[in-house]
């Protein structure tokens, strides 16, 4: 029989190995790290006085439009509605965008495709000739590209 004060360690020693086997299952079953690589890709855009912009994938990996996210600004101001991509008919916008901006797209936005939408009357600031158009593409949180053009 153990002396009465070595009960307690020993009970403390078996507690701090099961925790740290324990500990161990966990780190070896959770894989740390394992963030997506971000996309990389290039683009060119246009955009005109009609408040049509175009996007053309000009190079890198493809994109899935569901996972993608753009933001526009004219004159440094942002659209007061932003296109919901992929969207058919949203507010702020012309129906029925193209390629991987419209809902109905199946596939990956792929190299020399392009892509665009019409910003409707009543989303300001209109676009102007003269105009400064910066154009922000994210795939999944992360920046892809900023692309500024003149209308």
């Amino acid at each position: 029989m153990a002396p009465r004060g070595v009960s307690p360690l020993v009970g403390v020693l078996c507690l701090l190995v099961v925790t740290v086997a324990l500990a161990a299952t966990v780190l070896v079953a959770v894989p740390v790290g394992s963030a997506p690589e971000p996309t990389v890709a290039t683009f060119d855009a246009a955009a005109d006085p009609t408040g049509e912009i175009r996007v053309t994938h000009t190079g890198g990996d493809v994109i899935d439009p569901e996972a993608l996210d753009v933001r526009v600004r004219v004159d440094g101001e942002p659209l007061a509605e932003q296109p919901p991509v992929p969207f058919f008919s949203a507010g702020g916008f012309e129906s029925a965008p193209t390629g991987a901006f419209n809902s109905a797209t199946t596939t990956a936005w792929r190299v020399g495709e392009t892509a665009s939408f019409r910003t409707a009357g009543t989303n300001g600031p209109s676009i102007d000739p003269g105009d400064t158009v910066t154009i922000r593409l994210s795939v999944e949180g992360y920046s892809v590209a900023e692309l500024e053009v003149t209308a």
